[in-house]
């Protein structure tokens, strides 16, 4: 029995080829022939069931034999924004098991204290793509480029809102704590369409400076840790989005059984 092969093409239902570089990965590669099956990812949540009708050196026909809709497993709009580490690699692992985990959006923040200035977000994209079709998600994270902190703030006023800090002297919840609250404990004035959207700021190494941080608590985001330990950036970056997942996760199997 043949190995699955999984291939990301946008809006594949509209089409009937695989792109150039994918082709030939299929056909040179992967030695995949005429009447093999392939199963294409859209990355809007939805898998398709393909045989291959016309196998060439450049090119890759193929025609849809079923089309299979995937439920998230998660509520809400899981938003991390994070300022990326001087060395890549860090920020490319952590982009890697966050899509493996699942979640719905990374944005790199221009910070006070950012080791890094520039990002080249479509390597992040291809590693992105790659662990959604290795972990055989159907939705692909949106991959935002750098981004000025104050003005990610004041644009970014939907759902919860949180900035992780590690300031004594500023008040701080416990993040996951705080998620997991029903929506009508909290008092953050959010609409029932939001209530389950989560943006999550994580810092540099050098952290947050103070008045960036007391300027996202003007502007609605709440004060948190995430935890007693002191985290690196990557490793809390990634601990935010397995908590989200757990707690969104959770809530989704709440509604499920008020439904049995």
């Amino acid at each position: 029995m043949k190995e699955a092969r999984y291939f990301y093409l946008p809006h594949a239902e509209k089409q009937s080829e695989l792109p150039e570089d994918e082709a030939r990965h299929a056909v040179r590669v992967l030695r995949l022939a005429e009447g093999d099956e392939i199963f294409l990812i859209d990355g809007m949540g939805s898998f398709y069931r393909c045989v291959i009708t016309l196998a060439s050196s450049h090119r890759c026909v193929y025609r849809i034999e079923e089309t299979e809709r995937q439920q998230r497993t998660w509520d809400g709009h899981l938003h991390l924004a994070i300022a990326p580490t001087k060395d890549m690699g860090r920020m490319e692992w952590m982009a890697e098991k966050a899509t493996e985990v699942g979640f719905d959006e990374i944005t790199f923040l221009a910070t006070q204290f950012s080791e890094r200035k520039t990002i080249r977000t479509d390597r992040i994209d291809k590693i992105v793509v790659a662990a959604m079709k290795q972990s055989r998600k159907a939705w692909k994270p949106l991959v935002g480029g750098m981004t000025p902190f104050k003005r990610f703030i004041d644009s970014h006023t939907e759902g919860r809102r949180f900035i992780c800090h590690c300031y004594n002297e500023i008040v701080r919840k416990d993040f996951f704590e705080e998620i997991s609250r029903q929506p009508q404990s909290c008092t953050c004035g959010l609409s029932d369409t939001n209530v389950d959207d989560i943006t999550v700021l994580i810092g540099p190494e050098g952290d947050f400076s103070v008045d960036e941080v007391r300027y996202a608590l003007d502007n609605g985001y709440e004060s948190v840790s995430l935890g007693k330990s002191r985290l690196r950036t990557e490793t809390a970056g990634l601990m935010a989005v397995v908590m989200s997942q757990i707690v969104r996760r959770h809530v989704d199997r709440k509604k499920q059984k008020g439904n049995l």
